[in-house]
């Protein structure tokens, strides 16, 4: 199952030896847990975010917006919000093309959690990856004028379903310019949301003149459901 909308348990009922690491920060409870099945999961405040079983969506997002960068390019630059369990990561660095990855994680212990090994291939000792702990709107504002070409943001579950309240404002306007701001010409912007978002798409047409957005099947354990990718060009 991938990102679905949960109730957070009053209590975790699951045995100690099943987790791989557990931390807190000021946004609450993150945890990292093998299920029986094998699968690695990622939790946040009791809510489901990712596991390593779907991944198709992930590499999706990658796959998608690296396609719409022109094929001659060879140095191409990267920016990913949201480093989850990498597998977004993952399928940007199999592009050859891909010369740099900037890579934003508010959650410095997940980061730490790559770095030890406890997450299923983790490629953070890439030589192209630079990690910035810390909220994607710093580091977005951060970034150079015109030194991306795409902008990958998977934050969370989508503007419906957020991980962190203080995310809506990166489905909004102002935070979509500022990533516009630092792609190159004829950049593109792609993110990844659990549900259809009409605010989303009118905010991304007030941005960039347009927007297409990609309705993408998926077969989980016991369901069909449907996610989307939103996609954005910066042509100036």
């Amino acid at each position: 199952m991938r990102r679905a909308r949960s109730t957070p348990p009053a209590k975790m009922t699951l045995m100690s030896s099943e987790y791989l690491a557990r931390t807190s920060s000021v946004r609450g409870e993150v945890v990292l847990r093998r299920r029986e099945d094998g699968v690695v999961e990622l939790r946040v405040n009791g809510v489901f975010v990712m596991d390593s079983r779907e991944t198709g969506t992930e590499q999706m997002l990658a796959g998608e917006a690296l396609g719409a960068v022109d094929p001659t390019r060879t140095d191409v630059v990267v920016f990913i919000g949201g480093l989850g369990l990498g597998y977004t990561l993952g399928r940007v660095l199999d592009d050859e093309r891909v010369t740099s990855v900037i890579v934003a994680e508010i959650e410095p212990g997940l980061v730490a959690w790559h770095r030890q090994g406890l997450v299923p291939s983790s490629r953070l000792d890439d030589a192209r990856v630079c990690v910035e702990v810390g909220d994607v709107r710093d580091v977005v504002a951060g970034l150079a004028e015109r030194s991306i070409d795409v902008v990958a943001l998977d934050v969370d579950n989508g503007p419906g379903f957020l991980v962190y309240d203080a995310n809506s404002a990166v489905y909004q306007a102002p935070f979509l310019a500022s990533c516009r701001r630092a792609l190159r010409q004829h950049g593109l912007v792609a993110v990844w949301s659990a549900s259809s978002s009409p605010a989303l798409t009118r905010a991304l047409v007030e941005v960039y003149g347009s927007c297409t957005e990609r309705r993408i099947p998926v077969q989980l354990a016991q369901r069909t459901t449907t996610y989307h990718l939103f996609l954005a060009a910066a042509s100036r």
